[in-house]
């Protein structure tokens, strides 16, 4: 391909994406905005909490224990929650998450406890479900099959290129607020203040959400009955579009959660330089998740899921074995970008498969196999990593994904359904569909 010829054809490419991104509807728009702020706030919350709680003088175990309760109480309520989204509407049940996630922070920092940590990490499990089963729903209510993929994809690029600041800023904040008042910024206080601001900036998310207007849902939707008269109807495809999302959260569990933790123990890297780290990992991913979309209309929906996710695993293996922290932290760059690019996309396409009545429900089941992982792996590696170190945890993780991988491609590529396009055509003018 000449150079003329490549430009003509990013010129096309773009052309296509502005019409797209162009034709998003205004409650789009204003969920956007939400994330934006959300995902910034989060970023902070999910950088200093682990370093909030070691300052205490607690350790690994219990930082392991706080991921499992918080993600086993969403995996344990995400099929009420179903309900409750479809009860509420969208547009109070964004509200009552967002609400729900900002105060579970509150109380941490003005009641640190094992007891409250406990506490404040249930209800956190309740404010990330009822978001969680919420999100994809709207979403798809609130868009057409021409930018739907790209709303999708928008979303959670947004949200964690967001995260960029939101992890340069919690690097650096500690340092800012310790100074403040004159304590060191790896301090109890400098932590616990830094998590305080964080809260209430995280509750200024509840503004878009207030603006939109959101149809009632009808009678079908809200039905207690269609949900469960469509699973009777199509219990062999729920279990395949879920099971290897079941399969990712367990080996994401065992690791995941602790990429600070790792980053200080093992490379001895200080609190700022952690913040950078992960700042520029979540543009990486923001920006992997961003380009997804085209990428997806040349490929098709799991092609990109296969490709990208099975090119990650080699980064996997870099990042946890690595003995120099440049090369870990270039591959921790690469496998964010390559291994959450398709999430979106494959969400877009599970809620495509999916009946209008039963989409909250078949969230919730979404939900509940993302947070099972979440749920069990947090406390079996915390355990591990006293014993024995971060060794077994990334074997354990590089294993779960390479088997869901696998189950991706077993249950949609290689047996693709009647109409799907086998050929994979990365270059084709066309935009085959999955």
């Amino acid at each position: 391909m000449n150079r003329p010829e490549g430009l003509a054809r990013l010129g096309r490419v773009l052309r296509v994406y502005v019409d797209r991104v162009s034709a998003f509807h205004p409650n789009a728009r204003l969920y956007l905005v939400s994330a934006v702020i959300s995902g910034a706030s989060m970023g902070v919350f999910r950088l200093l909490f682990n370093f909030y709680v070691l300052s205490l003088g607690y350790d690994e175990e219990l930082l392991g224990n706080l991921v499992t309760t918080s993600s086993l109480t969403a995996l344990l309520v995400a099929l009420p929650m179903g309900y409750v989204a479809d009860f509420l509407g969208r547009k109070k049940s964004l509200i009552a998450g967002t609400s729900f996630s900002g105060g579970a922070v509150m109380l941490m920092v003005l009641f640190p406890s094992v007891p409250m940590f406990i506490g404040a990490n249930v209800l956190l499990g309740f404010a990330q479900s009822l978001a969680g089963v919420t999100m994809g729903p709207f979403l798809m209510e609130n868009s057409s099959d021409k930018e739907r993929t790209y709303l999708f994809s928008f979303s959670s690029g947004f949200q964690t290129a967001s995260a960029f600041v939101g992890n340069w800023i919690g690097g650096y904040l500690p340092t800012w607020l310790g100074s403040a008042q004159n304590v060191s910024a790896t301090s109890t206080l400098a932590y616990g203040g830094s998590l305080l601001v964080i809260a209430g900036a995280a509750l200024t998310a509840l503004v878009p959400l207030f603006f939109l207007r959101t149809p009632r849902l009808t009678q079908e939707q809200r039905s207690f009955f269609a949900p469960i008269a469509y699973f009777r109807k199509q219990p062999a495809l729920l279990g395949k579009l879920i099971l290897p999302m079941l399969v990712t959260s367990i080996g994401a569990g065992l690791i995941m959660p602790f990429m600070n933790v790792f980053f200080r123990q093992v490379h001895h890297q200080p609190d700022t330089v952690i913040g950078s780290l992960f700042a520029w990992g979540s543009l990486a991913m923001g920006i992997g998740i961003l380009l997804a979309p085209p990428l997806a209309d040349r490929m098709g929906k799991i092609q990109l899921v296969v490709v990208t996710q099975g090119l990650s695993i080699p980064f996997l293996v870099m990042l946890g074995f690595a003995p120099w922290f440049g090369a870990a932290a270039l591959a921790y760059y690469i496998r964010l970008a390559l291994m959450n690019m398709s999430g979106p996309v494959y969400q877009t396409y599970v809620m495509e498969k999916v009946e209008p009545s039963a989409r909250a429900t078949v969230a919730s089941l979404v939900s509940m196999a993302s947070n099972f992982g979440w749920a069990f792996s947090p406390t079996i590696s915390g355990w591990l990593q006293v014993k024995y170190g971060f060794g077994p945890a990334y074997l354990g993780t590089i294993l779960m994904y390479v088997l869901s991988v696998y189950l991706y491609w077993r249950y949609f590529w290689r047996k693709p359904a009647a109409g799907t396009k086998k050929n994979v055509t990365f270059f084709a003018d066309e935009h085959p569909k999955d």
